[in-house]
């Protein structure tokens, strides 16, 4: 294990390594090396240690947490933040929340969990704080370089080899700005939902909502209670589901169908029929006709929208076709004229340290092409943690990422034959699906069904530990 200086954070204790293209290089041996100190990143980091790595973890920012840590500049998180995934489905498995916190946590109370996970593991001396990471180049086979300074360019950057890394730098945090004809001179306010922070943005306001996701959702409702006015625009019909069912949160009934196994249609049917029993038909409030089944998307869980709709606060109206100088025109060809337009339009995963080719994409494609959305073909020592939007919580999924991960670099010291054969199948299986037939557009490439894909997760690691 890595030792620690009086400032907490890791000392680099290896003499550097004779310059390479003139930089000096630290090599750190069999250090892993850990990209993010949000959840998944801690995941990484306890994860790997108790399997007996030495660890650094590079984090830009001064705290844990991640994007759940408002006070972060790339924080998406604002005021009213609350998880869409219930306490029991989201935790770590090891790390229980709180029995007497709600169903569905506040934001804040989120980062005090992450702090208190950070501390009851004592991962925080192993985190350099404060450090972002410029490059990480593959070298010597299996090894990584990995360029670092402090946050913001400040100072030099520093190049130290690592046995092994894990990507944990998030995906909700580089906005997906749409383009559209004219929207340079549209003389309104605009901006995108990562620098929406509070009510008050809103208040009075005639506000244009563009986007369905849970946050454009979240958003609309909000508006609906501060604004003015509020538009709320789709491209398409939504399935909108409330935060309750029978009594329970929603993913909990949802997710002991899925381990029941229930099949696709009957889950659908049953889902169909809840609606028609609660809020009816829903294009009777203007609300356009999905044009696809119910979990062939995202799921959007939100209570309030619809009840807004009915009472007249929220108007639903088509995609955007261009924008005016003091108005917005509507596909249908309806002009409205919002003072503020809020783009609820997502967000885009970005490694800007790495060559896109080294997670198997191309120059021109970008996405990664991964087994288990973790593990990188021809690359048993690099894996991405977290890089899955889930129909339930994600941690519990970045948790069994992280542990197959560290199970994988043990054996490839204690059982080369049996990495070899696991980095086969990572070969063979990558960019295959766990979501089954979802909308294929960019926000759901990364789409998992939760029960799915810890089964998958569990496969691997029997055939790991097999004999």
């Amino acid at each position: 294990m890595s030792s620690s200086t009086d400032h907490g954070r890791p000392e680099h204790e290896t003499a550097p390594a004779p310059p390479a293209g003139g930089r000096a290089i630290s090599d750190r041996g069999d250090t892993v090396c850990v990209i993010g100190a949000g959840a998944s990143g801690l995941a990484a980091l306890k994860n790997l240690r108790e399997h007996g790595f030495g660890v650094d973890c590079y984090e830009r920012e001064t705290g844990v947490g991640g994007a759940w840590n408002w006070r972060h500049d790339r924080s998406p998180v604002y005021a009213s933040t609350h998880l869409i995934s219930s306490r029991p489905l989201t935790q770590f498995p090891d790390f229980p929340m709180p029995d007497d916190w709600p169903d569905y946590p506040h934001h804040a109370q989120l980062l005090s969990y992450f702090e208190r996970y950070a501390d009851h593991f004592d991962l925080r001396s192993h985190i350099w704080f404060g450090t972002e990471v410029v490059r990480v180049e593959p070298v010597d086979g299996d090894r990584w370089d990995v360029t670092t300074r402090s946050t913001g360019g400040y100072g030099p950057e520093r190049t130290s080899r690592y046995a092994a890394v894990l990507v944990a730098n998030g995906h909700n945090w580089s906005p997906n700005l749409p383009g559209y004809e004219g929207l340079e001179q549209f003389r309104g306010e605009v901006m995108h939902s990562s620098s929406y922070k509070d009510a008050t943005q809103l208040r009075g306001k005639r506000v244009l909502v563009v986007g369905a996701g849970n946050t454009g959702c979240d958003l609309a409702v909000e508006a609906a209670q501060q604004a003015a006015q509020c538009w709320h625009s789709t491209r398409r019909g939504y399935w909108y589901a409330p935060k309750y069912a029978f009594g329970r949160p929603i993913d909990q009934v949802n997710d002991t169908l899925l381990r029941l196994r229930v099949p696709l249609r009957m889950r659908q049917w049953l889902y169909h029929r809840t609606l028609r029993l609660t809020v009816g038909d829903l294009t009777r409030f203007g609300l356009p006709r999905p044009d696809h089944r119910v979990y062939e998307t995202h799921p959007i869980a939100n209570s309030q929208l619809v009840h807004y709709v009915g009472h007249g606060r929220i108007t639903p109206v088509p995609d955007v076709a261009r924008f005016h100088a003091t108005a917005v025109e509507l596909a249908d060809g309806r002009r409205i004229e919002p003072e503020l337009v809020v783009f609820a339009t997502g967000y885009l995963p970005r490694f800007e340290f790495l060559d896109p080719t080294v997670l198997g994409g191309t120059e021109a494609e970008t996405r990664p092409r991964l087994w288990l959305n973790a593990f990188v073909p021809g690359r048993p020592t690099l894996a991405v943690a977290g890089l899955v939007q889930s129909d339930s919580g994600v941690f519990p999924l970045t948790h069994w990422q992280t542990v197959l991960f560290a199970r994988l670099l043990k054996l490839r010291s204690e059982r080369p034959d049996r990495a070899e054969a696991f980095a086969a199948r990572v070969q063979a299986g990558a960019g295959q699906r766990y979501a089954g037939r979802v909308v294929p557009t960019s926000r759901h490439w990364f789409e998992v069904a939760h029960v799915d894909y810890l089964r998958a997760l569990q496969r691997a690691l029997h055939e790991l530990e097999a004999k």
